[in-house]
């Protein structure tokens, strides 16, 4: 095997059922190694803060090699990791089929999951991260919620920042005050029967921030597949477990995957496909579940029915041939390529999907926004994750596009606070973006809808 070999990369299941999975001293064993190859290596130095951190960590050690760091200090590495894959699937010749066999965000991930076995994930971790929980009251008290998590709040934001370590300055998502698959259900789009993709059922997985946070990014990924001809119905059983990811909790992760395949394999068998519509929760389904569970029939039916909404869009135009109807923005596109999309290896279908509307320049950006879920809202990492996505910002203040748009809505809203801080953005003169959160979200405004 040879270095920068052109195989697909290959991912191997977590294992991490198997005791030897949670041994320290293998964990370090294996960080060693890995990390003494990345350090001859170098190649993701400018990916995000952990390779960074780790050739600091070399360079500034008594022997200039991995030998002369201290093994406590690795935990500086895996603190930065935003488990966004890019390593692995855009910059790393090492991963497998290679024989080095280096999984990077896995690695970090193990480590993770170590510390979560040992207690060390804090409870103001933990508690953020049960989004169910969290949206359900957010929705139902959404005013004071909006109003105590509004940057402009300078009451309750340093008092958030002191409690649970989230920035003042970092931005938070709203709440909707009604749930999306409620909002779904007093309102279905009617089919339509003249469409070249009529016949098509899908199921809707409106996923935690469609429910709970942007409704209008479900909704309008149902009645753009009306317009073509798509039946659709709107599911909501449970949170992906992305956030739990995050921070190692796996029998967290495992619990929500046994609970959404199972509600979502009658649908299947029933000739719905599956979609999602945000890429995070997509990777989820398609990739980390059945990595997690390799075994489990339901999780692979569920991987293999999946598809990311922009990806099933062009599916559609590709095969079928796309609904008459689309017409023009009031102004070009910034489209974002998020990291979980990319993750997905399935191309910018994003962008695909929205050169399918006249007369509409669609610029792409396809580098990592540096926001990474809830590690950049922290007040360790913000600043950092400004720093990170500052090339995003940068390019999309200079593109000076009314619409921002990336399938990771989190993504799309930190790059605007970095657009912010930025002094391009005043010098080119850039209009005012537009509150669109989603691509699902312009291709409806382009049919009218």
């Amino acid at each position: 095997m040879s270095e920068g070999s052109l195989e697909a990369p290959i991912r191997h299941p977590l294992g991490w059922k198997d005791a030897d999975f949670y041994d320290k001293d293998k964990l370090y064993e294996e960080m060693e190694r890995v990390f003494d190859i990345c350090h001859g290596c170098r190649r993701c130095f400018n990916l995000c803060d952990s390779f960074p951190r780790l050739f600091d960590l070399v360079d500034e050690s008594p022997t200039m090699e991995l030998d002369g760091v201290d093994k406590a200090d690795y935990q500086q590495v895996v603190d930065a990791c935003t488990l966004c894959d890019m390593c692995f699937l855009t910059k790393c010749p090492y991963v497998p089929p290679h024989e080095w066999n280096l999984d990077f965000p896995h690695l970090m991930l193990r480590a993770r999951a170590i510390d979560h076995k040992e207690g060390k994930t804090s409870v103001v971790d933990q508690q953020l991260t049960k989004t169910d929980r969290n949206g359900k009251i957010g929705c139902g008290f959404s005013g004071v919620a909006n109003w105590a998590s509004s940057c402009s709040n300078k009451l309750t934001r340093p008092i958030m920042e002191a409690t649970l370590g989230v920035d003042k300055n970092a931005h938070l998502p709203p709440y909707e005050k009604t749930p999306m698959t409620k909002q779904a259900a007093m309102s279905v789009p009617e089919v339509n029967k003249n469409a070249p993709a009529y016949g098509r059922k899908a199921v809707i997985y409106a996923t935690c921030f469609s429910e709970y946070n942007n409704a209008q990014i479900g909704l309008a990924a149902r009645k753009v597949l009306a317009m073509n001809g798509v039946e659709t119905e709107v599911v909501y059983p449970a949170c992906c477990g992305m956030p739990q990811l995050e921070h190692g909790d796996l029998e967290a992760v495992e619990a929500n995957a046994l609970k959404v395949s199972s509600e979502l394999k009658p649908w299947i068998e029933k000739g719905y496909d599956v979609i999602g519509v945000v890429s995070s929760c997509s990777l989820m389904l398609k990739f980390e579940w059945p990595l997690l569970l390799p075994d489990n029939k339901d999780i692979a039916l569920l991987a293999g029915a999946t598809s990311d909404i922009d990806e099933y869009i062009v599916a559609i135009a590709n095969k079928e041939g796309l609904a008459e109807g689309l017409t023009p923005l009031d102004g070009g596109v910034t489209m974002h390529m998020a990291c979980h999309a990319r993750a997905q290896n399935v191309g910018q279908k994003g962008a695909e999907m929205l050169r399918h509307i006249p007369e509409t320049s669609v610029d792409v950006i396809e580098r990592c926004s540096g926001h990474g879920g809830s590690w950049g809202v922290m007040k360790d990492n913000f600043d950092i994750a400004l720093k990170i996505g500052k090339p995003v910002a940068r390019t999309a203040a200079k593109q000076a596009n009314p619409y921002i748009v990336s399938e990771c809505p989190l993504a799309r809203d930190h790059i605007l606070q970095g657009i912010e801080r930025i002094d391009e953005a005043s010098a080119q003169g850039a209009p005012e973006v537009k509150d669109v959160q989603h691509p699902i979200q312009l291709l409806a405004m382009s049919y009218g809808l």
